[in-house]
């Protein structure tokens, strides 16, 4: 048994693609444990209206940074193997974000004094605003690493950035310093990171003192932008659709409502985690068996990644519906003792979220980028819709909790009668998926009142087990009965 386990797991990882997720998970979940740990910290140290502040203009430097990029890295990493000169392409690749970092970190200290009045969130937004132009160039190697499956550089540099921050907010806890030299410490931590990027994560591809040998004309940057524009939208919407809730939170409720939000989205980004970072590995073999016209292929990968998905999304929902109550107010204190109830409204986002991410990711590998764009948009419109119309009657966190799950079911069904045109989907998988979300809601909401949260979780998990077992021994079963009569002697 474990001499096959070991066959297994060997085989696994001689597969590209798991070994690229194996790589980019390791590297956000190390990321995401320090950044964690660095977010407690600086959210018990600081006053609620200093990190409210912190918070808003994190906000919108992310809002921007979601367009900053324009959307190209899917655009590149789907279009990098199948060019001849791939060094050209690459440069000119890192060269236009750099162009556009420079650009949109003007865009966001302009956006910053439109919005808001406050002295401090603007000083704060144009410190925090200069990695814009660092996430760029960062962000366009670690494309280079996707593409060129090196994700283990990644995951060496982001490890070694998020270490070097949570040791910065270690010395909160000795003396708490302001805000300022926080994120003036965090910007020069990530120069740093960038350098080892360049030096060490570009796969030696990229080198500044030769980049200005690429040139970027006009006509050039144009057919990219035009001819990829659904990737700006898309990439944009999908960041923009969290980030702005952040803004409406900070005009229509108060700093508490604020960072409690932020605490319930941290929780909720580092679910979404793995979902992304395996997407960045499954995508690319959803594009090379959609071009081979491999079509059995592609929806069997599918179906396997979409149970997968699914069920980390029930084991993200169960957890935190589960333990929130304990965990939170044990990380962040008395102050935000209330936070679980706002989080487990989050975290029904998490049950349609992985699977509309790998729904989304095979409509781009099909070229209809365009049709995402459009539900993307959709998305966003109905998410701040509901929350503009619900908060004028009702000043809740409830609101917008409730309007970014009710915007993801939509999102998904408009994906679902989509994929189900093209024969992806059956009937029977959409009402499935529907039907086991609904079940699994129900099933941990109303046996917890009656057996404990505890007790639910293990029952909840433990039949999922049971019921696994059982297909797996009767699929095996099958299997067995199929093979010749030797084959089966020799097993």
């Amino acid at each position: 048994m474990l001499s096959k386990l070991a066959i297994h797991t060997s085989t696994l990882l001689k597969n590209p693609t798991f070994s690229n997720s194996f790589w980019g998970v390791f590297a956000q979940v190390s990321q995401s444990v320090f950044l964690s740990l660095f977010f407690v910290i600086i959210a018990r140290e600081y006053p609620t209206h200093e990190f409210a502040n912190y918070i808003i203009a994190n906000a919108l430097y992310q809002l921007i940074i979601a367009f900053s990029t324009l959307g190209l890295s899917q655009w590149f990493i789907r279009e990098i193997p199948y060019v001849t000169d791939k060094v050209d392409l690459t440069n000119k690749f890192f060269k236009i974000q750099l162009i556009l970092g420079i650009l949109f970190y003007v865009i966001n200290i302009f956006f910053a004094y439109l919005v808001y009045d406050d002295p401090a969130i603007h000083f704060l937004a144009i410190i925090l605003g200069i990695n814009i132009v660092f996430d760029n160039l960062i962000n366009a190697i670690k494309s280079i690493n996707i593409a060129m499956l090196e994700q283990r550089k990644t995951f060496i540099i982001l490890t070694i950035e998020s270490f070097l921050k949570f040791l910065v907010s270690c010395f909160l806890l000795i003396h708490v310093f302001s805000i300022t030299i926080l994120v003036i410490t965090l910007l020069v931590i990530r120069f740093l990171s960038l350098n080892l990027f360049l030096a060490y994560g570009s796969s030696d591809i990229i080198h500044l003192k030769s980049l200005h040998k690429y040139k970027i004309i006009p006509q050039d940057f144009k057919k990219i932008i035009f001819a990829n524009w659904p990737f700006i939208v898309i990439g944009g919407v999908a960041m923009f659709n969290w980030r702005i809730s952040t803004i409406i939170i900070s005009k229509a409720l108060t700093s508490t409502d604020l960072a409690n939000y932020e605490i319930s989205y941290k929780l909720f980004s580092i679910a979404q985690i793995l979902p992304v970072i395996v997407s960045s590995s499954v995508y690319p073999s959803l594009i090379k068996f959609y071009r081979e016209k491999n079509y059995a292929k592609l929806k069997s990968f599918y179906a396997k990644f979409h149970t997968y998905y699914l069920l980390f999304g029930l084991l993200a929902y169960t957890f935190v519906y589960s333990f929130a109550d304990f965990l939170l107010p044990f990380a962040f204190g008395p102050t935000y003792a209330g936070n679980a109830v706002y989080s487990k409204q989050m975290f029904l986002t998490i049950l349609i979220f992985p699977t509309a991410l790998l729904q989304a990711n095979m409509l781009i590998a099909m070229k209809m980028e365009k049709t995402d764009m459009l539900f993307n948009c959709i998305i966003l419109f109905v998410n701040v819709t509901l929350c503009i119309i619900g908060l004028h009657f009702m000043k809740s966190l409830a609101i917008v909790n409730f309007s970014i799950f009710i915007a993801f079911v939509i999102f998904r069904i408009c994906q679902d009668i989509l994929l189900f045109r093209k024969k992806i989907l059956t009937f029977n998988n959409i009402a499935a998926f529907y039907i086991i979300s609904l079940a699994t809601v129900l099933t941990t909401t109303q046996l917890s009142t009656l057996a404990g949260p505890f007790l639910t979780f293990l029952f909840y998990w433990a039949a999922i087990a049971i019921y696994y077992y059982i297909k797996y021994k009767f699929k095996a079963g099958s299997e067995s009965k199929l093979l010749p009569d030797h084959n089966r002697d020799l097993e």
